[in-house]
């Protein structure tokens, strides 16, 4: 009995004792990285709906042997699984692939089969209003011209040693959209999603601070002060019913590598502008697209194990993430600037700024920005429509890399 007692208290203090060695003070700084991402959410208001549920699937999966992303081969199953071979039940498969761990479940639910992040697309579709794009469509350009820091982040970590499909993966964090960034990761670079999602999301939320600084340093006063005429009410219906369905066939066609990211995302926006799916509509912007959310944020915590994640290639992720976001901006800007002289200074240079995909921050960044320097300045509009074209790009860009990949044969 004394024994027995004995070796109970053993095990209770065997998590304790783990945090004291290597490994174990490896799981302490990844519980302080998990903390910290809880106290941003929850004290500094930064990205919440994500950073709070990461964090606490990171506290999660890093206490030390709790064993919620691996319970353990159940020996009894794989010994069934080997004498059946291929006709063996899903359920024994998955017990012997040492994948049914409570965290693990939620990871193969919605992250290995791509769903949650899709969800979440077409809950962005049904919050977006395409309008200000409609109305201007040569602002689409913007967006375009907003997504060239993920081309030349993709050579950057090319030229660094990563391999195609993590080099692929850690560019798209130039989108500033995290739900792409989330999608492409968990596809190709898997090993790689818990790193490249919280630079993603940290980064969008840091699209305030980041943009200024830049937008200023690029532009001269005039162009800063440059005056747009407001945006006319002017597409009609039908053109906003169309959009979304002649979007997905172009993609599909140019690109179908991206179509699930792209048919996401237009499927929400064409519920929302047909009008006569009205409950779908509102599921898709509030419960589907929150309990996504949850499970999302919860499962990319859960690949922040202490083992794969403090590694030299993280801060590389980081710092590369930051340099893509960073040569959006700059080129973003140049083009407004090539913009402003082509038209004879009608265009407002600080547009380009939200030619990328943190929608709308982006907008309200560069709005923020032109009032600062002229208060008869609105520019929200025509920013809402360059982000917007943003929008449309970043997926745009995932999907081109993607089919140019599956044309080399990578994928």
């Amino acid at each position: 009995m004394l024994s027995s007692i004995v070796a109970g208290l053993q095990g209770l203090t065997e998590g304790v004792a783990f945090l004291f060695t290597v490994g174990g003070l490896k799981n302490l700084v990844m519980l302080m990285i998990g903390g910290t991402l809880i106290y941003l959410g929850v004290k500094k208001d930064v990205e919440p709906l994500l950073l709070v549920p990461i964090g606490f699937g990171c506290l999660l999966v890093n206490i030390p042997l709790s064993d919620l992303m691996h319970q353990g081969i159940d020996a009894g199953a794989k010994q069934v699984v080997d004498a059946m071979g291929a006709s063996a039940p899903d359920a024994l498969k998955a017990m012997a692939k040492d994948d049914t761990g409570f965290l693990r479940t939620i990871y193969n639910a919605g992250i290995a089969n791509e769903l949650f992040p899709l969800l979440i697309f077409i809950g962005i579709g049904a919050m977006t209003d395409f309008g200000p794009l409609l109305e201007n469509p040569k602002i689409l350009l913007f967006g375009a011209a907003g997504q060239c820091g993920i081309f030349l982040t993709l050579l950057l970590a090319l030229a660094l040693g990563f391999k195609e499909l993590h080099a692929v993966s850690i560019a798209v964090i130039g989108a500033c959209d995290g739900p792409t960034a989330i999608y492409v990761a968990s596809q190709y670079a898997p090993e790689l999603l818990g790193p490249i999602s919280v630079a993603a999301y940290s980064y969008m939320a840091l699209v305030p601070i980041i943009q200024p600084p830049i937008m200023k340093a690029l532009t001269t006063d005039e162009e800063r002060r440059t005056v747009m005429p407001a945006v006319k009410r002017t597409v009609s219906k039908n053109a906003k019913l169309v959009f979304p369905i002649v979007v997905t066939v172009v993609t599909g066609l140019i690109a179908p590598k991206g179509l699930p990211l792209m048919g996401s995302i237009m499927l929400g926006n064409f519920m929302r502008e047909s009008g006569a799916v009205e409950r779908l509509t509102k599921a898709s912007e509030n419960e589907i697209a929150n309990i996504a959310t949850l499970f999302l944020g919860v499962a990319i915590g859960a690949t922040m194990q202490a083992e794969t994640f403090l590694r030299s290639t993280t801060l590389a992720i980081f710092a590369l993430g930051f340099i893509a976001i960073l040569l959006d901006t700059v080129v973003g800007v140049l083009f407004g600037k090539a913009w402003f002289y082509a038209s004879g200074g009608k265009i407002n240079p600080l547009i380009g700024a939200a030619g990328i995909s943190a929608f709308p921050m982006a907008a309200r960044v560069v709005q923020a920005q032109g009032q600062r320097y002229n208060k008869q300045n609105f520019l929200l509009m025509h920013a809402m429509g360059a982000n917007c074209g943003g929008q449309i790009g970043s997926v745009a860009a995932a999907a081109v890399m993607l089919s140019v990949l599956k044309g080399m044969g990578l994928i």
